[in-house]
């Protein structure tokens, strides 16, 4: 009994909240205007990073190795060190290039046919095409790949060509820092907006409140409704959020269609994910409820009946 009470007090509490809101729809539209663009931007800025991944196709990790054997070491010998580099744990595969498939594809593709015709023998080495592990793609990681091979007897060169990669995850790791620090301003914003609302509702009640406690009523009880009309106000920010940002990727999706089909490509953009909304609805309406605690905990204490 006493919990079917306590359910219809929040019940109460709850459509209560929702009432209010609803015969002041001018003032919660801008309310909720403000709390959805405020989590809609980096929501945004998240949406942008995936998308810029998805369309690179993974080039951020795209790292790999060319180590190039002297001329004079056995196709056999290579298959031996291939095996040998097989077992590091930061490499995820080892392909041999023999020096006569490299040479069959530079004939196929540089156009120097006839010229190399004329060659006596085979210039070309045998080749390791090493690919490192995902989570071996720093800096260090590759470096210290790059002398492991380097200090071979058998190796001549170790190519690995690393910059445009480093360039391309800090740029994406300088995004996801943004993305962070727009979260918390904007979410400090949040808290403000959500706040300073339920600051003036409790002033408006300031006459109702008094009431409420000279009969009786708890600072607990007194704060409910406010607590439902933060979470309220969360709630519907973060819709129109998803809202805002549904159309973004409807707006710019034909234009980015294109852009791509010019660049022989089909990409289309991803809109948000279940994972990215369970985040943006749980933050609002974290926020929210939060927004409106502070703010009561702090008006209500005092408010007391004369």
């Amino acid at each position: 009994m006493r919990l079917e009470v306590y359910g219809t007090r929040h019940a109460q509490a709850l459509l209560g909240s929702l009432g209010r809101l609803q015969r002041n729809p001018l003032a919660t539209a801008l309310t909720l205007l403000v709390i959805g663009l405020a989590l809609a931007l980096p929501a945004a800025l998240g949406l942008f990073i995936t998308n810029a991944q998805s369309a690179t196709g993974g080039l951020g990790r795209a790292v790999d190795m060319s180590v190039y054997l002297q001329p004079g070491v056995p196709l056999a010998k290579a298959q031996q060190l291939a095996g040998a580099a097989r077992q590091r744990p930061d490499v995820a595969q080892v392909t041999v290039i023999a020096a006569d498939q490299g040479l069959a594809e530079f004939r196929q593709y540089s156009g120097f046919g006839a010229a190399l015709d004329a060659l006596k023998s085979n210039p070309l080495p045998n080749v390791l095409h090493v690919v490192p592990r995902r989570d071996a793609t720093g800096a260090a990681d590759l470096e210290s790949l790059r002398r492991y091979f380097a200090a071979w007897p058998e190796v001549d060169v170790v190519q690995l060509d690393t910059e445009w990669v480093l360039r391309f995850n800090a740029i994406l790791a300088v995004l996801r820092r943004l993305v962070l620090i727009a979260a918390v301003l904007l979410g400090a914003g949040v808290l403000a907006v959500v706040g300073n609302t339920i600051r003036l509702e409790i002033l408006n009640r300031r006459a109702e409140i008094e009431v409420t406690k000279l009969v009786g009523g708890s600072n607990a009880f007194v704060r409910r409704p406010f607590l439902y009309t933060g979470l309220l106000y969360g709630l519907g920010g973060a819709a129109l959020a998803w809202v805002i940002l549904e159309a973004a990727v409807l707006v710019l999706d034909q234009p980015v269609a294109t852009l791509a089909q010019l660049y022989g490509s089909r990409y289309a953009l991803a809109g948000p994910s279940g994972p990215v909304l369970g985040a943006l609805f749980g933050g609002g309406v974290a926020l929210g409820w939060l927004g409106a605690w502070i703010s009561a905990q702090r008006h209500l204490r005092s408010i007391e009946p004369q």
